[in-house]
């Protein structure tokens, strides 16, 4: 099933991921000061402060020079992607037909490694926030969205790249994890649906039907 197989790929990916760095951690402790993690906790726990002021989330701990700048940046970058690839996978599964947008599914995952690298070049500049401001009013996005509800993934991957680009990834998993085990578990149960009503998640139990249909002509010929 479908479902089944989503829900065990999501699982396993985030298991191999978290695995994979408990590991470095362990082997190399001190590659903690150079990831850009620990950003929640600074954002939780700083005082209120001057709106204009600098934030220090996007500082890592040990982070002294050009070569370990960059490492800490190309982290941020790959995390953001690898963070957005198992929301891609939900967004495949869970819609069909007509509503799918391929388009939507590239976005999902170039969107926040654009959003990192844009966080970090305005966290520290107001006079570089509003030219950036300036420059996106000044072009015209003109794509519009198939379904109100494909917001959700355009915004999920903002927030995804926000977090990556103000070192907080650990912020960018967690909603990443139960944004997808919400999605998964609403189009298994088919939550809200009525009939005749205009879908969003693709129809759970025709499509496994139509599926199975599918497999069974394929053998017979």
């Amino acid at each position: 099933m479908r479902a089944g197989k989503l829900l065990l790929e999501i699982t396993a990916y985030y298991l191999i991921i978290a695995l994979a760095i408990y590991v470095a951690i362990r082997i190399w402790p001190e590659l903690r000061g150079y990831l850009p993690i620990g950003g929640v906790e600074q954002l939780i726990t700083q005082p209120s402060k001057n709106p204009l002021q600098a934030s220090e989330a996007v500082r890592a701990a040990h982070v002294a020079n050009f070569g370990q700048s960059v490492f800490w940046l190309v982290v941020a970058i790959v995390a953001a992607i690898l963070v957005s690839l198992p929301i891609s996978w939900t967004y495949m599964a869970v819609r069909g037909g007509d509503e799918y947008d391929q388009s939507l599914v590239n976005t999902i995952i170039v969107l926040p490694m654009v959003v990192t690298g844009i966080v970090i070049i305005v966290q520290n500049s107001l006079a570089l926030a509003f030219s950036l401001a300036g420059i996106a009013g000044a072009v015209r996005f003109r794509n519009s969205l198939k379904s109100s509800g494909d917001a959700l993934f355009i915004l999920l991957a903002v927030a995804t790249g926000l977090a990556a680009g103000i070192g907080a990834i650990e912020l960018a998993a967690v909603i990443s994890i139960f944004f997808n085990y919400c999605f998964a578990i609403l189009w298994v149960t088919e939550y809200g649906e009525r009939s005749g009503m205009k879908r969003f998640l693709a129809d759970y139990r025709v499509t496994e039907t139509v599926v199975v249909a599918e497999e069974v002509a394929e053998k017979s010929s």
